[in-house]
């Protein structure tokens, strides 16, 4: 099992949650404030690791099965994002999907980190 922090269209009532195959749903939790966060394309969102200037993003962690990762989560990722761990508001470390490195400079990424929830952000461009 492995805890996985999600702030896009996997989190309950998005239409890939149905991807996690049950999961239990372990917290309705933000990050650290180390995080920037943004908008790809309108498409997915993307979390961003920052020294200075992060925020709190909102999210779900869930107790999620290595194989269910591994053969339906990971595969329905955007190629702009990887896998990697980050920190959560109480300290506590979790896999969660990060924009790759590579791609700040070439996709168009609009920065939401001031709202900092992506059903909070896709309500407002709807």
């Amino acid at each position: 099992m492995a805890l996985m922090f999600l702030n896009g269209g996997a989190m309950r009532g998005e239409p890939l949650h149905h991807l996690l195959g049950g999961a239990e749903l372990v917290a309705e939790t933000t990050t650290a404030a180390k995080y920037r966060f943004y908008s790809v394309g309108d498409q997915c969102p993307a979390l961003f690791p920052v020294a200075h200037g992060g925020a709190e993003i909102a999210g779900e962690v869930y107790d999620i099965p290595m194989d269910t990762l591994r053969d339906k989560v990971l595969p329905s990722e955007p190629h702009e994002l990887e896998l990697g761990v980050i920190e959560l508001v109480d300290g506590s470390s979790v896999f969660a999907m990060l924009l790759r490195r590579a791609y700040t400079s070439h996709v168009q990424l609009k920065d939401i980190t001031e709202i900092g929830n992506w059903r909070k952000y896709r309500g407002s461009v709807a």
